[in-house]
């Protein structure tokens, strides 16, 4: 299992447009992935979960912890990880 912590530093943190992002990015790979607001001490829950993502009520200049375990972990992290630190700037 792999596993990375992330600021997340869009204005309005992990909601709305930036939260449908992050799920169309996290769905696009096979492994299982999972999302924590490490600031606010929440739970993992899915990434891939539009309702479980936004009930973490992430906000501007939060930790997240993301991980990830299968086949294709390691893009997955590396591509969230980057969506995040862009502020969800896609091409």
């Amino acid at each position: 299992m792999l596993q990375t912590r992330v600021q997340v530093i869009n204005e309005v943190g992990l909601h709305a447009r930036p939260a449908s992002l992050f799920i169309q990015a996290a769905n696009e790979f096979q492994s299982d992935i999972e999302i924590r607001n490490e600031t606010a001490g929440s739970d993992w829950v899915d990434a891939k979960s539009i309702l479980s993502v936004l009930m973490l009520a992430v906000e501007q200049n939060h930790i997240i912890e993301l991980r990830a375990e299968g086949a294709d972990a390691e893009e997955a992290i590396k591509a969230l990880k980057a969506l995040i630190e862009s502020d969800f700037q896609v091409n």
